[in-house]
C-alpha cells in the first residue's frame, strides 16, 4: 500500500497545481488526466460544454456492456481570493500528516486515489467494470454531472452503482437534500418618492415576495415526512440577497433577491413553486395598471436534486461492506450523488477527508484518509475480478 499511496500523493499535487476553480473552466486538469489515463491503457471519452474550457471525462475499465461501479468525482474547486493562507493553495505542502492544498480534500484527493489505482484495475481480469466519472463545475450547480447523466442515459450505459467520493471521512452516507438556487427580479417604475401611486416600487413588491417564502418557509415545516431523519426534518428556504433602489427619494424600478430551497422530497420543492406562481399571478396586474412593462421573472441558477436514502440500496449495501460501516449516515451538503440516482443507478457517498476543511483557507486531506480510500478501492477490486457487489 505504500507505494500507491506514495503514487497517490504525486497524483494529487500535480491535480492541486491546476487551478482549476468553476469560474476559469477545468479542461486543462482533465486532459492532463486524460493523459494519465491513457499511460494505463484505459479507455475514456471526453464530454465539452459549449464553451470548449470544461470538460467531463467518462472512463471504463473492464468489460464492456451494463453493471459494474462508477466511481465519481468533480475536478472544479472554489475560488482562494481573500482567504489567508499560510502556504501556495496550488503547490501542495505535506506537513504533520496533512496534505494542503485547495482541492485536496474537496475533492482531487478522491479522484488521485482513483487514478493511481486505474493500473491495479486494469491489471485484475475484471467481471465487472468499474467506471470514472470526473465533471466539471460541481461547485457552481453541478452542471457537469447533469450533462454527464444524460449522455450515460442516452447511451444505455447503466452501472448498478455509484459511488461519489465526497469527503465523508470513509464513512458511507444514503441521503442528503436538493439544492434549488433561484435569482428573481423584479422591473417597476421609478419616479419621485413624493409621489408614490405614480411609480410601481420594485422594492416594495420584492418585500412581498420575501414575506411569501419566509411564510412557505414555515408552512414546510408542517410537511415533513414522519421518517425524515433530515436535520431539519422539513424542507427549507433561505433568502441570502435582497437588493434594489438608490436613494431615499426615488421609487426604485428595479429589485433582485437570491434566494435558495432545500427540499427534502420533490412534492415540496413543486408546493412552493406553484404557490409563488399564484403570487406572481396576482401581483403582476397591480404592477401592470400602472407600468405595462412591469415583470417579475425568476432565473433558475441550478437545481440539483438531492439523494433519497434507500434503505435497499445495493450502493450502499456494497460501500458498508468495503469500509465496515454497520449504518449509513445523512449530510446538510449537496453532490451529485442525486443525479445519478435520478437515472436510476443506485448512489452513495463516500470518500476520504472531512467536510469541515472545504472551502476553507488551508485546506487539507490527512494521510489516514487518503490511506483508507485507497483501502476500500483495493477491496473494491478484489469484488469486481470475482464478479460480486
Amino acid at each position: 500500500m505504500s507505494d500507491i499511496l506514495t503514487r497517490t500523493k504525486q497524483i494529487l499535487a500535480e491535480l492541486v497545481a491546476f487551478p482549476s476553480i468553476s469560474a476559469d473552466g477545468n479542461r486543462a486538469v482533465t486532459e492532463h488526466i486524460a493523459a494519465l489515463l491513457d499511460a494505463s491503457g484505459v479507455r475514456y471519452w471526453l464530454e465539452p460544454d459549449a464553451t470548449g474550457a470544461k470538460l467531463n471525462l467518462f472512463a471504463t475499465i473492464g468489460p464492456d456492456g451494463t453493471g459494474g461501479v462508477i466511481l465519481s468525482g468533480h475536478t472544479d474547486v472554489v475560488p482562494v481570493e481573500g482567504q489567508p493562507w499560510t502556504s501556495d493553495p496550488f503547490a501542495m505542502a505535506e506537513r504533520d500528516g496533512r496534505l494542503y492544498g485547495r482541492g485536496t480534500c474537496d475533492m482531487k484527493g478522491f479522484v488521485a486515489a482513483c487514478i493511481a489505482m486505474a493500473p491495479v484495475f486494469a491489471a485484475r481480469d475484471l467481471k465487472v467494470p468499474v467506471h470514472f466519472a470526473f465533471t466539471y463545475d460541481e461547485e457552481v450547480g453541478c452542471f457537469g454531472a447533469q450533462a454527464l447523466t444524460q449522455s450515460l442515459t442516452a447511451s444505455g450505459i447503466k452501472p448498478a452503482a455509484a459511488i461519489i467520493g465526497e469527503p465523508s471521512m470513509m464513512q458511507p452516507v444514503e441521503g442528503h437534500k436538493g439544492c434549488f438556487e433561484y435569482t428573481t427580479r423584479f422591473t417597476g417604475l421609478e419616479g419621485h418618492g413624493s409621489s408614490p401611486d405614480l411609480g410601481v416600487n420594485a422594492v416594495e413588491y420584492a418585500a412581498i415576495w420575501a414575506q411569501k417564502l419566509v411564510a412557505l418557509r414555515e408552512a414546510l415545516k408542517a410537511r415533513a415526512p414522519q421518517s425524515s431523519a433530515f436535520v431539519p426534518p422539513h424542507s427549507t428556504i433561505n433568502i441570502g440577497l435582497l437588493s434594489g433602489g438608490v436613494a431615499h427619494n426615488v421609487i426604485p424600478g428595479a429589485a433582485r433577491m437570491e434566494w435558495e430551497m432545500r427540499p427534502v422530497t420533490p412534492e415540496d420543492a413543486a408546493f412552493v413553486k406553484t404557490e409563488l406562481a399564484a403570487l406572481r399571478d396576482a401581483l403582476l396586474p397591480k404592477m401592470r395598471a400602472v407600468y405595462p412593462d412591469a415583470a417579475i421573472e425568476t432565473e433558475t441558477i441550478a437545481e440539483v436534486v438531492g439523494l433519497m436514502p434507500d434503505p435497499a440500496s445495493p450502493a450502499t449495501r456494497l460501500v458498508m461492506e468495503l469500509t465496515g460501516a454497520n449504518r449509513a449516515g445523512l449530510v446538510p451538503f449537496g453532490t451529485e450523488a442525486g443525479l445519478f440516482q435520478e437515472i436510476g443507478i443506485p448512489s452513495v457517498i463516500c470518500g476520504p477527508g472531512d467536510i469541515a476543511q472545504a472551502h476553507k483557507p488551508d485546506e487539507f486531506l490527512s494521510l489516514d484518509q487518503l490511506a483508507a480510500c485507497l483501502t476500500m478501492l483495493e477491496k473494491l477490486a478484489d469484488r469486481l475480478e470475482r464478479g460480486a457487489l
